[in-house]
């Protein structure tokens, strides 16, 4: 309403100027009036605004609802959409297309009517209240016209801005967001989230070439380590320039553990393509992996599928607890990787198994040791962010060797729950236990 007062006061020593009053009786041409208003509403990207505007102006007396209805039927709003996602610029194309629709029924239904009945209020001046009156009916008669017809606005829309094969990425990232910082600090979150799931879907995938190779499969494995490469160029920059603004103390924080978490997702899908080579040779060379090779690699598996599943879950429902099992699982990793080369060894002096062969276990290993690490990396500083530190080495350091501190003795206990979940079938005497989620 100050703005409103201080437009009215600002136009109305206009009131009795010439050009003035002449500027406005050009715009009762209903063509020149919709450019008009268009223009507008596209410089200062808000129709309310626009025919806010309009209002104040009419307070100087010389606008007559003859110039001001076309006016009013050309504010409308798409330039707003401009460096939106497809879908924010097809919800404005159903704008557009409602507008000019609804303009152009407006408008012939209008001076039809006029040309018939002579309408005597046209050369009134226009009040204030009456540009509320007539915006108002043109919304509502166009939304009633057009009610019934929201499909084919919808088909428009899509004709207008198609679908393409290449899938539209990092959608959430609006620069615009920048300035409300807290805002921006959670989409930037929700792309990380996106990123997690895609690395966790590549291991996932990649682990599976390694017993059934697939050409297709392969392809977008690549493809998934791609797009997690752009995802994090993507983010690095963002978060940067969102660095640059005034963030409370709680979003610094976000925006420190996000710039080291990515790194750690990026490197994870790394490891997929990795995977994917070792698969590859696996295919390529016929190799087939002795049964006591292939139930450890199943024990490894099965406990790096988990541990990647309770990394990503605990960082998209911001977990703590659920963060806390990370670390106990990797020891529990490491454990197992060390485990199994020493029996390979053990293999190939007794004859059992070839070098060849223990290349690509090798390669295997070293895969799953460095995803669970990265895992680990992710866990500790969700949970040195919530702890209002970031002193990852110290914070591990005192977790394994502080014996006496609850905090170690709880990380103890659940290393040993790993290690008896997970075990070798001929170390237990038995096939493996059936994996229970831990309360």
């Amino acid at each position: 309403m100050t703005g409103m007062t201080a437009m009215s006061d600002a136009v109305s020593p206009l009131e009795n100027e010439p050009w003035f009053t002449e500027l406005f009786v050009r715009f009762s041409n209903p063509i020149l009036g919709v450019l008009v208003g268009a223009l507008v509403t596209a410089v200062i990207q808000s129709s309310s605004a626009s025919v806010g505007i309009l209002q104040a102006l009419s307070s100087t007396g010389v606008i007559t609802y003859g110039s001001a209805i076309p006016i009013i039927m050309g504010a409308t709003a798409l330039i707003s959409s401009v460096g939106a996602n497809k879908n924010a610029r097809r919800a404005a194309m159903v704008h557009l297309y409602f507008n000019i629709i609804g303009v152009g029924v407006f408008l012939v239904l209008f001076y039809s009517l006029n040309a018939v009945f002579r309408f005597t209020f046209v050369n009134d001046v226009i009040a204030p209240w009456g540009i509320a009156v007539v915006h108002s009916v043109f919304n509502l008669g166009t939304t009633a016209l057009l009610l019934p017809f929201t499909s084919v606005l919808e088909k428009l829309a899509c004709m207008t801005i198609p679908d393409d094969e290449k899938k539209e990425s990092f959608t959430l990232l609006d620069e615009r967001l920048l300035n409300t910082p807290s805002v921006a600090v959670e989409q930037a979150r929700a792309v990380t989230s996106d990123m997690a799931e895609t690395a966790r879907t590549g291991v996932i995938q990649a682990m599976s070439l390694t017993h059934h190779w697939d050409d297709s499969l392969a392809k977008k494995v690549k493809e998934q380590e791609k797009q997690a490469d752009r995802c994090e160029d993507a983010l690095g920059t963002y978060l940067v320039k969102l660095s640059g603004y005034a963030l409370n103390h709680e979003d610094g924080q976000q925006v420190n553990t996000l710039l080291h978490t990515i790194s750690d997702f990026e490197r994870i899908s790394d490891y997929s393509v990795n995977l994917l080579h070792s698969a590859q040779e696996i295919h390529d060379k016929k190799i087939t992996f002795s049964a006591d090779a292939q139930e450890e690699l199943g024990v490894l598996e099965d406990v790096v599928q988990d541990l990647l599943n309770r990394t990503t879950e605990a960082f998209r429902q911001n977990d703590l607890h659920l963060a806390s099992k990370v670390e106990p699982m990797e020891s529990v990793v490491n454990e197992l990787v060390r485990a199994i080369k020493a029996r390979h060894i053990a293999r190939l002096q007794a004859g059992s198994c070839s070098i060849t062969y223990g290349f690509v276990l090798d390669d295997l290993l070293t895969s799953y040791s460095r995803i669970s690490a990265h895992c680990s990396n992710v866990a500790v500083a969700q949970i040195e962010v919530a702890q209002d530190s970031f002193d990852t080495h110290a914070y591990l350091s005192d977790l394994r060797h502080n014996k006496a501190a609850e905090e170690s003795k709880a990380f103890q206990r659940r290393v040993d729950r790993y290690r008896a979940r997970y075990t070798f079938p001929n170390e237990s005497g038995a096939a493996k236990p059936a994996k229970k989620e831990e309360p």
